[in-house]
């Protein structure tokens, strides 16, 4: 038996409709040739977060420009422990996998697809048993190993619950938000606690899965998994799972509050997104405005872009471009001499951030867009 989809309430449905408006104002301003290469810079910056996001939440924790190198495939400092990287790599792959699914006109749901995502994700860690249900019992610890936090079914159960779960995937609720059937995809899985780790890295991923499969447009802007890395709502997360589970396997328990939990998380990071997206249009204006000013040349517009959104690193310029090294090493040397980007790191971890001009107007665009989220579910 798993956890029941609750029949959603009034407010439940005036949240998602609030954020199906997100998500259509999403889809216009990301649509056509003129905003290509800004939305992707823009979609690479949330895969990033989603991806230390979602490792933080298990204490593997990078720095969002470390995250961002290795979704790049780009190197990352000595100084990121050897755990934190592998960790990272592994989510990298499996969430790259995820949100390639909607082009999958073969993707069906089944016990293979999950084996395979958990294995992605531990390959580092053979003695974790990666793609493999756990042999025995399971407990979440807390602070006090003699009160533990969640008791998992037996492992016996396992193999049972994870084919009805994957048949619910398949074909259950489809009549559903997605958002509700993705929020329920999380807590069961989390429940089952299948493998011996990863079982929240999993649970997160599968609820994007569930999302990409649904036919979002751009479902790493759908993905909450970034919002649930800030403290604040980890904290907040796991005091709704507990509220769902109450220390023990009860799917008979109603899940509403989990699902309202959920959706709040999407309806704020669908603002989070909104501010991005306009942040990135911003920027690039200002880039094009700069390039054409100072006579860089229209190709300079996305290394300036870069380096005001992040890292501008001479490898992906030169492939974005589709230039030389030479070439591209040319233009960055062109962009340092005039004051507007400035090195950081050294060797293979060299890269580029915003300076000068560009990193005062970056910010002005920037300081215009910040504010508090507006919380969903207040009374108005």
């Amino acid at each position: 038996m798993l956890y029941v989809l609750p029949a959603l309430d009034d407010e439940d449905q005036r949240v998602l409709s609030e954020i199906d408006a997100f998500y259509a104002d999403f889809a216009r301003a990301t649509g056509g040739n003129a905003t290509r290469e800004w939305v992707g810079e823009v979609r690479k910056r949330f895969v990033a977060g989603a991806i230390m996001g979602s490792n933080s939440i298990e204490g593997y924790t990078v720095e969002l420009s470390t995250a961002a190198a290795i979704v790049a495939g780009a190197a990352v400092p000595a100084s990121v422990p050897e755990e934190s990287r592998e960790a990272v790599t592994g989510y990298r792959d499996a969430l790259t996998w995820v949100l390639q699914t909607p082009e999958m006109d073969f993707f069906a749901h089944n016990e293979m697809v999950l084996s395979a995502l958990h294995f992605m994700m531990l390959r580092f860690w053979r003695d974790k048993s990666p793609g493999r249900y756990r042999r025995g019992g399971i407990v979440v610890t807390g602070r006090d190993p003699l009160q533990p936090v969640y008791v998992g079914p037996p492992a016996e159960a396992v193999p049972a619950l994870m084919a009805e779960l994957v048949a619910w995937l398949e074909g259950g609720d489809l009549d559903a938000h997605p958002l509700a059937r993705a929020a329920m995809a999380h807590l069961n899985l989390v429940a089952v606690h299948p493998w011996r780790d990863g079982n929240g890295r999993m649970a997160r991923c599968l609820q994007t899965l569930v999302i990409a499969r649904a036919g979002r447009t751009y479902p790493e802007f759908c993905s909450i998994e970034e919002w649930l890395g800030f403290e604040i709502n980890t904290l907040e997360y796991y005091q709704a799972l507990r509220e769902a589970q109450q220390g023990s396997y009860q799917p008979d328990r109603d899940a509403h509050s989990w699902v309202r939990f959920c959706l709040r998380a999407h309806h704020q990071q669908a603002q989070l997104v909104d501010r991005r997206l306009r942040l990135g249009a911003a920027v690039w204006a200002v880039a094009e405005d700069l390039a054409a000013r100072l006579g860089l040349g229209d190709r300079t517009v996305s290394a300036l872009y870069a380096a005001a959104s992040g890292q501008l690193r001479r490898e992906t310029y030169q492939e974005d471009e589709g230039i030389s090294r030479d070439q591209a090493i040319r233009d960055i040397r062109r962009l340092e001499q005039q004051g507007l980007v400035t090195a950081t790191g050294y060797g293979q971890t060299l890269a580029y951030v915003a300076a000068g001009a560009l990193r005062e107007a970056a910010d002005a665009e920037a300081a215009g867009l910040v504010g508090p989220a507006v919380e969903p579910y207040e009374l108005r």
